[in-house]
């Protein structure tokens, strides 16, 4: 069974930090990129940022560069994202994704492995 677990939501008050893992199944995670996604209710699931399977390159959207982070452990079949000065606005559930190409993407189409998300919550 192919699997992604996302860990590590919760709230926290604007200006904090916080870290998200998911851990994948080795066949889900093997030569693949992965990618962090978030979405709110209502609106479609947004790009965050993804890496490549070999780790050496990393892209985000705008919104988060310089506070975020997406690093991986091909040992240990894991994916972070961490996350720094957090923002009400990036109140969102998070989803992490097995992209089908060892390089990232920001289309969502492009992943066809997906998490049950995790909730961050950032109070103002």
């Amino acid at each position: 069974q192919v699997q992604l677990v996302e860990s590590g939501g919760g709230l926290v008050q604007a200006g904090g930090s916080l870290r998200l893992s998911c851990a994948a199944s080795g066949r889900t995670f093997s030569g693949r990129a992965m990618g962090w996604f978030r979405q709110t209710p209502g609106k479609e699931r947004e790009f965050v940022a993804a890496i490549s399977w070999s780790g050496g390159s990393t892209d985000y959207t705008n919104s988060v560069k310089g506070r975020f982070t997406i690093s991986r452990d091909n040992t240990k079949n894991t994916v972070y994202l961490q996350m720094n000065s957090l923002k009400p606005e990036d109140t969102a559930s998070y989803y992490c994704a097995a992209c089908r190409y060892s390089s990232g993407s920001y289309y969502s189409q492009n992943y066809d492995y997906w998490g049950q998300g995790t909730q961050v919550t950032v109070s103002s």
